[in-house]
């Protein structure tokens, strides 16, 4: 028996999942395929406050992002930037929430 959510494999007589406490089924759910997701760079900053509103405004969304590089300073107390990391197919759409936010785009819209 299997579960049909995690996929665990479960001996006979055992019929619910102990994890995610489902019904077991007598078949193995069918392997969960990776989706591979292209990101494009949209902006870079050195600014630890826009990153941390630009985090909020997009982790209310459903904009897959992440920041490459999170902002840090090095020995020498110089910037490195961060830079924000949009799922190609919504690249507009993160544009068009952070619009108002006046940071500069390395994209052109």
């Amino acid at each position: 028996m299997y579960c049909p959510n995690c996929g665990a494999e479960f001996i006979e007589g055992i019929t619910v999942c102990d994890d995610c406490n489902v019904s077991l089924v007598p078949e193995p759910p069918p392997p969960i395929e990776n989706e591979f997701i292209e990101f494009e760079e949209i902006l870079e900053t050195s600014n630890p406050g826009d990153i941390a509103i630009i985090k909020s405004i997009l982790e209310g969304s459903d904009i897959g992002f992440y920041f490459n590089g999170d902002f840090s300073m090095d020995i020498l107390y110089h910037a490195i930037p961060a830079k924000l990391m949009v799922s190609k197919d919504q690249v507009e759409e993160a544009v068009e929430l952070l619009k108002d936010l006046n940071i500069d785009f390395s994209r052109k819209f």
